[in-house]
């Protein structure tokens, strides 16, 4: 299947059914009155987060969903059917931004979430309902009110608990493969990655997702390479893992490029927590991927490991480090949402809100 992270659809929610004018005429009514129905709803448009999808490719052949509008009202005093809604099923992760790409209309984080996009119009009102005293045989009815319409961006970003960074060719697709049943595509020439690989992690009996995406080189924030698109993918990680090729004579510059575009990226990923770790280690003496380890130690507050993806050397301690950092980040978020939803205080007691 190919992977499509952006894509740009129309929705439209259906009009609402005109309202009905109509009387009755029994035989033994002598004054029958109005009895036109009122029109029913128009169709709601509604984003649904679904888990068996993890690309938008559905969405470059199918770029318009509309909802159908509401039934006319009709006579003795019945109202038209409402129509069904229409949804817009979505991988889970999957932003509705407006036309200018900036404004977010929606967030689907999680599995089931729905969120209306846009509502259905009402209908409108038959005769029956301008009756008055004065006006006991009114031949008025109203048109159904107007749906609503729009054209909206999709951008799908992966969830994940953390996420590898790194040059082309640093060995984060080896990696991702040697730690999870993944299996990326692996070659020795640059950009063998060229959309974004998802491996759930296993360690001492728990469970992580973590997320590969293609490497940066610099410039890439001005289109070079692959450009920086696919960083949107890790925005929501609570880690990263910055691989360096221990190959490289230079590590430290190695470093400084790839944080140098997260910055240039924003969005945050350049404040996210990293572990750094020199890969490849296997190809190298013990005393230059010392020194090498001294030399990153001396630029960087973060966590600094050597490794061999391929050869699985020290791989088991990295995803320790990852995993414990992944659990921190989620307790805080835990707390965080409790004080949320804790009510008021008080005077040292706790009252409803």
């Amino acid at each position: 299947m190919k992977f499509l992270d952006e894509a740009k659809i129309f929705m439209k929610s259906g009009h609402g059914g005109p309202g009905c004018i109509s009387f009755r005429r029994e035989k033994y009514v002598e004054y029958g009155g109005p009895n036109g129905g009122d029109g029913g709803r128009g169709g709601d448009v509604i984003a649904r987060a679904v888990p068996a999808l993890n690309t938008l490719i559905d969405f470059r052949y199918r770029q318009h969903f509309k909802a159908r509008p509401g039934d006319p009202g009709k006579g003795t005093d019945r109202t038209g059917a409402s129509a069904e809604p229409v949804y817009v099923n979505l991988p889970i992760g999957t932003q509705v931004l407006a036309e200018d790409k900036e404004t977010i209309v929606a967030d689907l984080v999680e599995e089931g979430q729905e969120l209306l996009l846009l509502r259905g119009g009402d209908g409108g009102r038959g005769n029956a309902a301008f009756k008055t005293s004065t006006n006991q045989a009114p031949r008025k009815s109203e048109p159904g009110w107007p749906g609503e319409e729009m054209w909206v961006w999709l951008r799908l970003k992966l969830i994940a608990d953390a996420g590898l960074v790194g040059l082309p060719n640093a060995g984060k697709s080896t990696f991702l493969s040697a730690v999870s049943r993944a299996r990326p595509k692996i070659a020795d020439y640059p950009f063998t990655t060229l959309a974004p690989q998802l491996g759930v992690v296993g360690v001492d009996d728990r469970e992580f997702v973590m997320a590969d995406i293609p490497g940066l080189i610099e410039g890439a924030h001005e289109g070079h390479g692959l450009g920086d698109r696919f960083l949107g993918h890790i925005e929501r990680c609570r880690i990263l893992l910055h691989l360096i090729d221990g190959t490289d004579e230079t590590v430290v510059e190695s470093y400084k490029t790839i944080r140098a575009e997260l910055e240039a990226y924003g969005h945050g990923l350049a404040d996210k927590p990293e572990i750094v770790a020199i890969n490849k280690t296997d190809a190298l003496i013990e005393e230059l991927v010392d020194e090498q380890l001294e030399e990153l130690k001396a630029v960087t507050d973060s966590p600094v490991f050597a490794i061999s993806a391929a050869a699985g050397e020290n791989t088991v301690q990295v995803l320790r480090a990852l995993l414990r950092h992944v659990d921190t980040a989620k307790r805080v978020e835990k707390d965080e949402e409790e004080a949320a939803n804790r009510p008021e205080e008080e005077d040292g007691a706790w009252v409803p809100v």
